[in-house]
């Protein structure tokens, strides 16, 4: 038996990988247009910020590590078409116009995400860029040792960490967003806020609520023109967004939903021996029910698990999503899980919400930090979203309320659960307990 993997990013490797942890037998080839394999993207801003010393750092595993494992990779290849009614794609190499094909018994695609690309005048000048593969931060770290100034076109999670990292090597950075606060779809404003804040006070400039009208430039960028002002700038970063790269998907005849690729609860497409993971796809929502995106790394390894073992024949199910998240500028840390206030207003849900201004350690205990805590409930009580900002232990605490969400636990049932306590590792009343504790007593208020 053959399967054929398009891509190399988590979802793809993360499925070859599984796939020949169960079965020693199956030839597994995967294909990809990227030079390098198993690096982490997410790892980029890191690099560029000097916390990781170099790109090298970031690959995990080289080409000789899959072949040792059975696993053949064709780098800098191309598929062009895929035949589900012949089992069988066609590709070429980058360098090369010829056209091969090869059949499979079963398809993996995991074509993952493209940049989105706003329609702004200028975006096709040099100096501006895009982040997505190892090679883009490459590129970025070399033009940026000869800027003085740099802007960056959305305060999303990227956005926000690679101008944190643009700093180290640039003396201006901007960060521009058409929201009126920074990180709109995961915090809250006054959550946002305190991000903004401590951006500021690292030197980064933040403006919200900001439309880039133009790039400006001959042959490379030196402007950017906002609504009512010019910023002279020598680079630029579109840190506008992912969408899901469906192109060969939609060509094939299978079936696209409102976001991405269709998939069942076992990473099906609507062809049955044709699976799609990680940022191409479309997920279920936990609170909402509704088709949504997850285009996080740790959601693409987990259904690369779900997909590989039942190509093997082991039944499994990929559950929805609460989309967790985490993320650290600096020295703060900050995530959030399931719905913001903002979001539950948006799907009419009637949140009640509760927050706690705490530290991470008893008081007296040298170190402690202050954390802030929002937690989100629906009229009922239940818990539907958290978002939690701190210099430490932020990572923990969105996984605790991830199992909190996905368990149906109410706000009253949080007040009463036992946390533990040590001065040097937490308090004696856990932070998540105030903040439950003002949501039980709206409700009881009415």
């Amino acid at each position: 038996m053959r399967v054929v993997i398009i891509g190399s990013g988590a979802g793809g490797l993360s499925t070859a990988s599984n796939i020949r942890k169960y079965n020693k037998e199956i030839e597994i080839i995967v294909i990809t247009k990227d030079k390098y394999v198993a690096y982490s993207p997410c790892a980029i801003p890191y690099v560029l910020s000097g916390k990781i010393k170099s790109f090298d750092e970031i690959i995990m595993h080289d080409i000789e590590y899959y072949l040792d494992k059975d696993i053949n990779i064709l780098t800098e290849t191309e598929v062009i078409e895929i035949s589900p009614t012949k089992n069988l794609i066609k590709y070429k190499r980058l360098d090369d116009t010829k056209i091969k094909e090869l059949k499979y018994d079963y398809l993996v695609i995991a074509t993952g995400g493209i940049p989105a690309v706003p329609p702004i005048p200028g975006v096709n000048l040099e100096g501006v860029f895009t982040v997505r593969t190892l090679e883009d931060g490459i590129k970025i770290k070399k033009w940026a040792e000869n800027c003085e100034h740099a802007t960056v076109i959305g305060a999303g999670l990227i956005g926000i960490e690679m101008a944190y990292g643009l700093k180290h090597l640039i003396p201006e950075v901007d960060i521009i967003e058409m929201a009126s606060q920074v990180v709109p779809r995961s915090l809250d404003p006054e959550m946002a806020k305190i991000i903004q804040k401590y951006l500021e006070k690292l030197g980064v400039n933040v403006l919200v609520g900001k439309t880039v009208k133009k790039i400006i430039g001959e042959k490379r960028v030196n402007a950017v023109k906002l609504n009512n002002k010019k910023i002279n700038t020598d680079m630029v970063l579109l840190a506008t967004g992912v969408k899901p790269n469906i192109s060969l998907a939609k060509k094939a005849g299978i079936k696209i939903g409102k976001w991405g690729i269709k998939v069942n609860e076992k990473m099906q497409t609507s062809v049955r021996n044709i699976y799609a993971v990680g940022d191409c796809v479309e997920v279920k929502d936990f609170i909402t029910g509704e088709n949504t995106l997850s285009p996080l790394g740790s959601t693409a390894v987990r259904q690369a698990k779900v997909a590989a073992k039942n190509i093997i024949g082991k039944k499994c199910r990929f559950r929805p999503v609460l989309n967790a998240m985490v993320s650290r500028i600096g020295n703060l840390e900050f995530g959030s899980v399931g719905m913001t206030e903002i979001n539950a207003k948006y799907h009419n849900i009637e949140a009640v919400c509760g927050m706690s201004k705490a530290l991470t350690r008893a008081r007296y205990y040298p170190g402690a930090e202050r954390i802030y805590v929002k937690i989100v409930c629906n009229k009922d009580g239940k818990i539907i979203g958290c978002q939690v900002i701190a210099k430490e232990g932020v990572s923990e605490r969105i996984d605790a309320m991830s199992i909190a969400i996905s368990q149906h636990l109410k706000c009253s049932d949080l007040c009463e659960m036992e946390f533990s306590y040590a001065p040097p590792l937490s308090t004696v009343v856990d932070p998540f307990v105030p903040a439950c504790e003002e949501i039980v007593e709206k409700l009881q208020n009415g």
